[in-house]
């Protein structure tokens, strides 16, 4: 179990946040923390990771935990540690201290939990153990797989509408995260020269994150093959001429999140057909960035995205026709799929495990178009928001020798011109950002975007 010194400061903001939901519900909550999931055998555990909306209120990365939430108050129930625990894990925080650490009014054995359930709403815990305990102990079924529904729906649209924006205490932590994920990516840069395979950049970013008793706020993405959006294998080798996507962060002892995507060459020298995506890329990185402030539509940031990159590609002469046209076609979409980005937070895609529900401002629902369908965030922003912008191009075989796809885009897409940019498989340029009263801030600035300073990071 996972505690450490905590300041007065934590504790006001927990109880603050406690208080906000109390003012928006009128009904019990008890949040899970989860539990440890055995790999093969019951003391070989998978790495610990507290529920997100239990950690947003308790504070602590607690196990086998729960939390009962009503007029601001916070009831704690957890167990105190087994005698024979302090062999194998030394000595553990007994359920007061705890208590104490987290400002909990009333602090219980997890045994005790039944008999405080009347009435109380909650949200799914992604483990199968814990969930299935929820759903027993409610008599209704409390699955990580479903949206929530009817009164759990009302909890998951009330945490939501907090968690939206981040307070002070939240941002300190966003700030840590960030720092550390630039420092991974320095890293991965410097160890390329050297390396043979994407493990050895991955194991280089990854080094810097451990070393700051981190862990990475998702699964590493570090590829030769940046056309494969979560691409989750290192074994390629790396040779000159290819392209290095890196999609890492960092995520703090407290669980708040980093995710922070650069491309570079394995040479240390983009070819002039890289360069030329690259630079397309970047533009509309920064189009974005330039565009957040209080009130704009992000539905509107991924198009304007949409809209530079098909003017970069018609200045190419991979694209013919009109930008604008080329968009209300999707033809962006061929080359950029995905979504601008997302709210990140204590997940990196933060809380869309309940759903469109944060994502999506109420009453809207995701479009079916081939250019719109993957957007994550479809709201008005608003100070206080933290978001992703990574924008790219991608050359996805499934997409682009579709019969179909190839058929209907036929006459806008110059496809001998595109052969000419085969060594571009995948390019990515993320950053974190943080709307602010003024506009924006960019928390991952330090870290370079530019195509120089990307050589001359990978060159040093």
């Amino acid at each position: 179990m996972f505690i450490q010194q905590t300041s007065t400061s934590l504790v006001n903001t927990l109880r603050l946040r406690r208080q906000q939901l109390a003012n928006l519900i009128d009904f019990p909550v008890i949040l899970w923390s989860g539990s440890n999931s055995p790999r093969n055998f019951l003391a070989n555990t998978f790495p610990f990771r507290a529920n997100s909306h239990f950690l947003y209120f308790a504070g602590l990365p607690l196990s086998n935990a729960a939390i009962r939430l009503e007029a601001g108050r916070l009831e704690l129930f957890i167990d105190e540690p087994s005698p024979s625990s302090a062999l194998w894990h030394g000595e553990m925080p007994t359920r007061e201290e705890i208590a104490q650490k987290i400002g909990a009014d009333v602090a219980r054995p997890m045994a005790e939990l039944e008999s405080w359930l009347e009435d109380a709403v909650t949200l799914a815990v992604q483990d199968a153990a814990t969930w299935t305990q929820q759903s027993q102990l409610l008599n209704r079924w409390v699955l990580p797989q479903s949206p929530p529904q009817g009164i759990d729906l009302d909890l998951a649209k009330a945490i939501a509408s907090i968690r939206l924006t981040h307070d002070e205490t939240a941002l300190t932590e966003l700030r840590k995260a960030a720092a550390v994920t630039v420092q991974a990516h320095k890293a991965g840069m410097a160890a390329t020269p050297q390396a043979k395979r994407e493990a050895e950049v991955r194991a280089a970013m990854e080094g810097v994150i451990i070393a700051h008793n981190m862990t990475t706020s998702y699964t590493s993405i570090v590829t030769v093959h940046g056309e494969v959006l979560h691409n989750e294998h290192y074994h390629h080798p790396l040779q000159p001429g290819d392209l290095l996507l890196a999609d890492v962060g960092a995520e703090t002892e407290m669980g708040w999140a980093g995710d922070v995507t650069r491309t570079w060459p394995v040479s240390g020298k983009f070819s002039s057909t890289q360069r030329d995506i690259y630079n397309v890329v970047l533009a509309a990185h920064d189009a974005c960035i330039a565009k957040i402030q209080p009130g704009v539509e992000y539905e509107d940031i991924h198009l304007l995205a949409a809209t530079v990159i098909a003017e970069g590609l018609v200045e190419l002469g991979i694209f013919q026709g009109n930008p604008q046209d080329l968009v209300e076609m999707d033809a962006h979409a061929l080359f950029f799929p995905h979504g601008i980005g997302h709210l990140l937070g204590l997940d990196v895609h933060d809380m869309e495990d309940l759903g469109d529900i944060a994502g999506y401002e109420e009453g809207r629902q995701r479009s079916d178009r081939f250019g719109l369908s993957y957007l994550r965030l479809n709201r008005p922003l608003r100070t206080g928001m933290l978001v992703t912008i990574e924008p790219g191009f991608y050359q996805v075989p499934a997409i682009l020798n579709d019969a179909n796809v190839r058929s209907k885009y036929q006459n806008v897409v110059n496809w001998q011109r595109l052969s000419e940019f085969a060594d571009v498989r995948g390019i990515r340029i993320e950053d974190d950002v943080l709307v602010t009263r003024e506009g924006s801030e960019v928390l991952t600035a330090a870290l370079p975007n530019d195509a120089d300073s990307i050589e001359n990071l990978v060159g040093r």
